[in-house]
């Protein structure tokens, strides 16, 4: 029935020119949000909440980029 499936985009669209895609880590939880960094203003937009790495290197396809490029 799929009541409760978490769905997420096939791709994630972003303007290049004024975002960076950026995954936080709490210090204390460990808890990981991803979500778009504005270069101009610093501001943080929340887009979802990571559950492992399984959800790291997805958000890294969605966006387009290298999970290599992925600090923690």
């Amino acid at each position: 029935m799929g009541l409760f499936k978490k769905t997420r985009p096939a791709s994630i669209s972003y303007d290049p020119e004024t975002q960076e895609p950026v995954i936080r880590k709490s210090i204390c939880t460990g808890e990981m949000t991803a979500g778009f960094l504005d270069r101009n203003t610093g501001a943080f937009q929340d887009l979802m909440r990571l559950d492992g790495e399984a959800a790291v290197r997805e958000f890294c396809k969605n966006v387009g980029i290298d999970h290599a490029r992925v600090i923690y």
